[in-house]
């Protein structure tokens, strides 16, 4: 069994960011594996660990030459080659094309996404992608296991949880709780990635379907007010006159 792992390329969580008009200004931006996109990863090289038959882990991300160091990171964690489409991940469905080219090209059984990005918090990959190529699609998954040859799916639903059995191909979007901890690369597996296969990939002619018109950042919070544990009075006042929240 194979899988791909797609990753993408997001800002530190802790970077404070800036922007210029629409576009994020990236100078002295930090970039990282997104979060949910590393647990995924975390637990394909699990399965692989765990002796459940995966032959290679794969991982796939759009993005210019400036994501690589970003893959790299990814291939120390453990995968085992790495392909880059070389152009800007323009959108969600623009994206889910060049992906989906991708895994045409090989020979997948488990496609694994993070549930959702953190730099536009957008959910959409997983399920174009599986639309794009047929196949099924899960989403909130919270654990992959194979047994007896097939992929067990744990996900989460209102008030519970669901758990599948279903063959290969499949598109799994993960979430928290798919793995505890992301994985450190270790100084031997930094090594080995520089002779991991990096294949570099053009990109296909897809449609642009959403553009960003204005970008704004969130007001700045208030400054607190803070009252004497013995002024009860000017607190309830404070919210009623001020906050509006009695």
């Amino acid at each position: 069994m194979n899988i791909l792992v797609c990753v993408s390329n997001v800002p530190d969580t802790t970077t404070k960011v800036k922007f210029n008009g629409t576009e994020l200004e990236a100078e002295g931006v930090q970039w990282i594996i997104n979060p949910w996109d590393e647990l995924a990863l975390t637990r394909a090289l699990e399965l692989k660990e765990s002796g459940a038959g995966i032959d290679k882990i794969s991982i796939a991300s759009v993005g210019a030459i400036g994501v690589e160091p970003t893959m790299r990171k990814a291939l120390a964690i453990g995968a085992d080659d790495a392909f880059r489409v070389d152009t800007e991940p323009k959108d969600s469905y623009f994206t889910a094309v060049q992906l989906a080219e991708v895994v045409k090209a090989g020979n997948y059984d488990l496609i694994m996404t993070g549930y959702e990005s953190a730099d536009f918090n957008g959910i959409a990959i997983g399920a174009m992608l599986a639309e794009l190529l047929g196949y099924p699609s899960i989403g909130a998954v919270t654990a992959v296991n194979i047994v007896d040859g097939k992929l067990q799916i744990d996900r989460e639903i209102d008030g519970g949880k669901e758990v599948l059995s279903t063959e290969s191909p499949v598109v799994v979007s993960v979430q928290k709780g798919i793995a505890i901890d992301p994985r450190i690369p270790a100084m031997r597996g930094i090594m080995m990635a520089r002779r991991k296969p990096l294949t570099v990939i053009a990109a296909v002619e897809a449609d642009v379907l959403t553009e960003i018109v204005e970008i704004e950042l969130p007001q700045a919070k208030a400054a607190v007010k803070m009252f004497d544990a013995e002024d009860a009075k000017g607190l309830v006042e404070a919210l009623r006159n001020e906050a509006n929240v009695i």
